[in-house]
C-alpha cells in the first residue's frame, strides 16, 4: 500500500515519497517543520488513507519513555492486597499498557504517532532506541518479551525545540515539511474553503504573505493560522475593500490577532505601516 495523498490533505510529491520510503525501509518517519504545517495531521491522513487504526502518543515535558511501554501500578496492588481482593494474585491486572505495547500486540497493522518528541527530556529518544529498532521490549514484572506481531507504521514529529541524538536520527527516515509556496497554499485553502471567491482569496493570500515576510517577526503565521483567519473573514463577511490597500502598500489586516500571536510582532507590524504612510 502506498500513500498518494487524500482529499483532506494536500501532500507534495516529496512528502508522499518520504512516507512511502519510510514504509519500504521499515523505519519511523521523523517529520520536522514549523508549528502549524500539518505534521500531526499527516499521520492521521495517512492512517485513514491506508485504512490503518491510529494510536497517538502526545509527548509532554514530563513524559517518560517507560510510559509508552507500560507502567506497573504497585500502589493499587498493595491497596487491593490489604482489602483481600483476589485479583492481586495476577500481576497482569496491575500492568497499564502503553501505546507501544498496544501497537506491538495489535492483531492488525497499525499506524503509531509519537507527537512532538522534542518536548520531552533529551534522554527520551535514547530510551526508545532499542524498542523502535527491534520492535520488542521486556516486561520484568510479568517476565515476558513483548514482540510486535506486525511492524507499525511509525510517525514521529518534532518542532525543532531540541536537537535529537544522532543514534536516534540514524534509525529514522527524515523529512522536513517546507512552508508551502503560494500555489500549494491555494490548494490547501481550496480543500478547506472550496467556495471561496478568487478575488477574496488573492487579497487574503497577499496580506498573509506580506505579514509572514515581515523581517524580525518573533513568530511567523503558519498554515493553520491562515485557515483560522480565513474562517473568521468568511464568518464576519469581511469585504474585499477592507483587505485591499488603495496604494498597494502593507496595511494592518482585520482580525490580525488570528495571524500574529504576541504584542512584539503586532507592534512591529504597526510601526511598518506607520513608516510607510509617513513616506508617502
Amino acid at each position: 500500500m502506498k500513500f498518494q495523498g487524500s482529499q483532506n490533505y494536500v501532500a507534495t510529491e516529496d512528502l508522499m515519497l518520504a512516507v512511502n520510503a519510510s514504509a519500504t525501509l521499515r523505519k519511523p518517519l521523523l517529520v520536522k517543520g514549523e508549528p502549524g504545517t500539518g505534521k500531526t495531521m499527516l499521520a492521521e491522513e495517512v492512517a485513514e488513507s491506508l485504512k490503518l487504526p491510529l494510536l497517538q502518543w502526545h509527548i509532554k515535558s514530563t513524559t517518560k519513555a517507560q510510559q509508552g511501554l507500560y507502567e506497573y501500578d504497585a500502589v493499587s496492588r498493595l491497596r487491593d492486597s490489604q482489602l483481600g481482593d483476589e485479583k492481586v494474585k495476577d500481576i497482569h491486572n496491575y500492568i497499564l499498557k502503553g501505546v507501544l505495547w498496544q501497537a506491538f500486540t495489535a492483531d492488525q497493522p497499525v499506524a503509531l504517532l509519537i507527537d512532538e518528541i522534542d518536548k520531552a527530556d533529551i534522554e527520551f529518544p535514547n530510551d526508545l532506541l532499542r524498542e523502535i529498532d527491534r520492535m520488542e521490549f521486556y516486561c520484568y514484572e510479568t517476565r515476558e518479551l513483548i514482540k510486535a506481531k506486525h511492524r507499525p507504521l511509525v510517525f514521529i514529529t518534532s518542532n525543532n525545540e531540541k536537537e535529537l541524538p544522532d543514534a536516534f536520527l540514524r534509525r529514522c527516515f527524515f523529512h522536513y515539511i517546507k512552508f508551502p509556496e503560494a500555489e500549494t497554499m491555494k490548494k490547501i485553502v481550496d480543500v478547506h474553503f472550496p467556495g471561496l471567491k478568487k478575488e477574496l482569496l488573492a487579497a487574503a493570500m497577499k496580506t498573509f504573505y506580506d505579514v509572514r515576510n515581515l523581517p524580525g517577526l518573533k513568530k511567523k503565521p503558519s498554515t493553520s493560522e491562515l485557515l483560522d483567519w480565513l474562517k473568521l473573514l468568511v464568518a464576519e463577511d469581511i469585504s474585499l475593500d477592507v483587505l485591499q490597500s488603495q496604494d498597494n502598500k502593507v496595511s494592518v489586516p482585520p482580525l490580525v490577532g488570528a495571524l500574529l500571536k504576541n504584542e512584539q510582532d503586532v507592534t512591529l507590524f504597526e510601526k511598518l505601516v506607520f513608516m510607510q504612510r509617513q513616506n508617502r
